[in-house]
């Protein structure tokens, strides 16, 4: 198992950045495809962004070119670096640790979420 949490959110101005970050605990974030989603009001969880154990990353079309997930071993965590953020960014933000092997996804597991505002 793995444990996760969530710190960086807060309220910025369109245009600005934010950066989340997600500590792990009882296991290592280089065991896991780590991703990060989020969840507006009235919407389904949906995926932001992907790093897998393998090193290859994958972005939400909303995001690309604007959103950077990366992993550091050392600190056993995950960052989501947002920049030239809009109001349609608003949402709470999960940090997710994927467990997959030999391409089957055996267990998920999710921080408690932390929001994001977009708004002057």
């Amino acid at each position: 198992q793995v444990q996760l949490v969530e710190s960086g959110g807060g309220l910025v101005q369109p245009g600005g950045s934010l950066r989340l970050s997600c500590a792990a605990s009882e296991s290592s974030v280089s065991d896991y495809d780590m991703g990060w989603y989020r969840q507006a009001p009235g919407e389904q969880r949906a995926l932001v962004a992907v790093l897998t154990r393998g090193g290859t990353t994958n972005y939400a079309d909303s995001v690309k070119g604007r959103f950077t997930i990366s992993r550091d071993n050392t600190e056993n965590s995950v960052s989501l670096q947002m920049n030239s953020l809009q109001p349609e960014d608003t949402a709470v933000y999960y940090c997710n640790a994927a467990l997959i092997r030999a391409g089957v996804r055996l267990d998920d597991y999710w921080g408690q979420g932390t929001q994001v505002t977009v708004s002057s």
